[in-house]
């Protein structure tokens, strides 16, 4: 088979593509920059923005299926960007797989498209929200989603694939960034910090994007429907903190902030920020809800429809990555 897969600069993305490679696939990667793949047998990369329909096309052609993760991601930048990349970007993508008559595209979402502010306890994926977000990044996915679901015909198969707090060695966003704030004093935690979360260790996540990738064929159980995937483990988001610092060696001393306060914080600095700095904010109101409140959800549909299970537990994950720090 062969793959076109969008956004592999990325741990996710990057690890689907070599999994894919591994066990036989062509994959065609496109990427803005290069990801490390030049010389691999079965391996072309496309070095071009996602928002750039005609290098779309041209990555797609041949290709039998397509997994779409580009995406602008993060707080910082405008509407119109987030849109331009993540909106336009898969419309650019449903153009070139209805123009190469390609059959089947996963598409990689998030669970904030869902996101309500609310407590998710034993939850199903829900329906994407458009118009409630907070968030920028989670509002144009959404979108994206919805776009990619009403995409479903008797030529084209589609599931979107929401991966829950992703995480392991060499993750430079959940681990990289709680690692670097609490060796510098800065981590803080909302509320008690025992509010329960799923997450889910990145092999995990790999081998269910290609498990709905295979899964997935017109009039398939999948065909049509977004999935929340996990490890099934929630743990509170203070043993997940403790668990990633104790891996790096760094120690777990963070403040905490009612979840009152951290929302209006959040809010403040989502307004003054952009002002300020170009990088990313320390906390959002959207940050301060999802530490705050518990967000885990019922993977039944997920094993049964794509016939998908973790492999990996949490505590072999904290191994890994504990091994992964060691050696660095």
């Amino acid at each position: 088979m062969k793959v076109l897969v969008t956004g592999t600069g990325s741990l996710l993305l990057g690890g689907i593509a070599s999994e894919l490679v591994r066990r036989g696939d062509e994959v065609v990667c496109l990427q803005r920059r290069p990801a490390g793949f030049e010389g691999h047998e079965n391996v072309h990369e496309v070095l071009a923005d996602i928002r750039d329909a005609d290098a779309v096309a041209l990555a797609a052609q041949g290709c039998d299926a397509i997994i779409h993760g580009a995406a602008r991601v993060g707080v910082v930048g405008s509407r119109k960007d987030f849109h331009e990349t993540n909106v336009l970007g898969t419309e650019n993508i449903l153009r070139a797989a209805e123009q190469q008559n390609i059959s089947r595209l996963v598409f990689v979402s998030t669970p904030s498209v869902a996101h309500t502010g609310e407590s998710l306890i034993g939850a199903s994926a829900g329906k994407a929200e458009i118009g409630r977000s907070r968030s920028y990044y989670a509002e144009s996915k959404a979108i994206a989603e919805e776009l990619v679901l009403s995409a479903r015909n008797n030529h084209l198969a589609v599931v979107a694939i929401r991966p829950h707090l992703v995480w392991g060695p060499g993750d430079t966003q959940l681990v990289g960034r709680i690692v670097d704030r609490a060796a510098n004093g800065r981590l803080a935690v909302i509320g008690t910090g025992n509010a329960l979360v799923d997450s889910t260790y990145i092999d995990n996540a790999i081998s269910a994007h290609i498990a709905a990738l295979d899964a997935l064929h017109i009039g398939s159980a999948c065909d049509g429907k977004a999935y929340v995937i996990s490890n099934a483990e929630p743990r509170t988001v203070n043993d997940l903190m403790r668990s990633m610092c104790d891996a790096a060696g760094v120690p777990f001393e963070p403040r905490h902030l009612s979840l009152r306060i951290g929302v209006r914080l959040g809010s403040l600095i989502e307004r003054l920020w952009p002002l300020m700095r170009s990088s990313e904010p320390p906390i959002t109101r959207f940050i301060a809800e999802q530490l705050g409140t518990a967000h885990w959800f019922d993977q039944r549909a997920v094993q049964q429809d794509l016939q998908w299970a973790p492999n990996v537990t949490i505590d072999e994950g904290f191994e890994r990555l504990t091994q992964w720090f060691a050696s660095r």
